[in-house]
């Protein structure tokens, strides 16, 4: 009995040691580039895409700079109402 437990266990581990592995490298050749030529069609309407995507983007940068001045000025409001519930609390207390 102990013999047959011993050899089921055996195989068991052989098995999963076999699984575990790893397999042998797959060896993949680098392609050569090639040159790629634009021409000057092209060249011109990547140009003005990306004039137009630059003026975009300092559109909408612009805007963030807006909303960040006015949440700041927002947070210094709150700060300025927190210090006044603060002074309010104190001068209950003492009352």
């Amino acid at each position: 009995m102990r013999t047959t437990i011993l050899s089921v266990l055996i195989a068991i581990a052989s098995v999963s040691v076999s699984s575990a592995q790893t397999p042998a490298p797959i060896v993949v050749q680098a392609v050569n580039p090639t040159a790629t030529t634009k021409s000057a069609a092209t060249a011109g309407v990547t140009t003005a895409s990306t004039e137009t995507t630059l003026k975009a983007l300092q559109a909408i940068k612009a805007a963030n700079e807006e909303i960040l001045k006015a949440q700041a000025a927002t947070l210094e409001k709150l700060d300025e109402m927190e210090k006044a519930a603060n002074e309010l609390r104190i001068y209950s207390k003492r009352g």
